[in-house]
């Protein structure tokens, strides 16, 4: 496997985009290959790094359709529901509670 070339953050040649600048323009990496990648140092932790694909190759984003719409609505509905009280709670469920902030500490619901 050829290494990838490596430029430093905002120094990509023009041309090539990452994923979230495709996203922007309504475009989609459509199955291409990675050219290249933008390298960012940190201080005291790993460097952030961003993969650059091809604008001339790029695909345009899929539209969203009924069905795909009415999935996502549905499973953003279930990551709202309580599975203690089934209530909405308005917010997603925190993975770390498993139910909603009432359910969970319910001793100080009643104090507030």
């Amino acid at each position: 496997m050829a290494t990838l070339p490596i430029y430093p953050w905002r120094l990509a040649p023009d041309g090539l985009a990452t994923r979230r600048q495709l996203r922007a323009a309504g475009l989609r990496p459509g199955g291409q290959e990675v050219i290249a990648q933008v390298k960012r140092g940190r201080l005291r932790r790993r460097p952030l790094v961003a993969y650059l694909y091809r604008i001339d190759l790029a695909l345009p984003v899929r539209p969203m359709t009924a069905a795909k719409a009415a999935a996502l609505a549905k499973a953003n509905s279930a990551r709202r529901t309580c599975p203690a009280c089934r209530h909405d709670a308005g917010y997603v469920i925190p993975a770390q509670l498993g139910m909603c902030v009432p359910c969970a500490y319910p001793d100080d619901q009643r104090a507030a």
